[in-house]
């Protein structure tokens, strides 16, 4: 069994592998982190590894003495991945982001792939049919423009996700809800579309957070899984065992 650690921006999920198959999986807040990892890897005895992708910041020592026999493998820039990035700052390419590449390119071979994921930021990542990771984009995701609006300007209120109910909002609140929500929906159909113009034989995953929110709302095909990451994490850590 492997428990796989996703460390974001604002929270961890964790989540238990029995091979390929997802068992448990929990969300939780960064206070509790530690706590949450001891209890399951008492429940779930049959653990034997940690596979740990991070953007937030806890390192690869934060991991150890957990329980004996355990291993951890927290994946950096070294570890092997199946694509060739041609980034031109590869070292900056987040660690997230390399994960669900990995994982696009090992569940869909000989396919392009663009991967959405949409949580606090909405990254987006080509990776062609040979396997090259040609790069993406990074823009602010619903949280953080709900919460831009309100902290930067002198009467916004800072409000909750709430599909609106036209493009056209008839007060203030309708207005960010639309700004936000409508705003954010528009881009991705906006950037899938560039990317299909220009490509064929083409899947597109949409993964995170507020990826069940967003798929209703696009216009274009897509593969939704918020457990994309996990699953590719769980994925690489297999592919670096090999």
């Amino acid at each position: 069994m492997l428990l796989a650690i996703d460390v974001g921006n604002t929270q961890i999920k964790l989540a238990v592998f029995e091979q390929n198959t997802l068992v448990n999986k929990k969300i939780i807040p960064y206070s509790d982190w530690k706590k949450e990892v001891e209890n399951t890897l008492i429940f779930f005895s049959e653990i034997k590894n940690i596979a740990v992708a991070s953007v937030g910041n806890l390192q690869k020592e934060d991991f150890l003495g957990f329980k004996t026999g355990v291993e951890v493998f927290y994946i950096t820039h070294e570890s092997k991945f199946p694509f060739q990035n041609l980034y031109t700052t590869p070292n900056t390419l987040g660690i997230d982001r390399m994960v669900v590449a990995a994982g696009a390119v090992l569940q869909f071979p000989n396919q392009n792939r663009l991967i959405i994921d949409a949580g606090t930021c909405v990254t987006y990542d080509f990776v062609d049919a040979n396997n090259n990771y040609i790069g993406g984009a990074i823009s602010p995701g619903i949280r953080l423009r709900y919460e831009s609006l309100h902290n930067y300007t002198a009467k916004l209120p800072l409000l909750k996700p709430e599909r609106p109910d036209a493009v056209s909002g008839n007060s203030t609140v309708q207005s960010i809800h639309s700004g936000v929500i409508n705003g954010i929906t528009f881009e991705i159909d906006g950037f899938i579309s560039s990317i299909l113009n220009k490509n064929d034989n083409f899947i597109i995953i949409l993964t995170g957070g507020d990826s069940e929110f967003l798929a209703e709302r696009l216009k274009n095909t897509i593969f939704a899984n918020p457990n994309f990451l996990l699953e590719s994490l769980n994925q690489t850590f297999q592919y670096n065992q090999q």
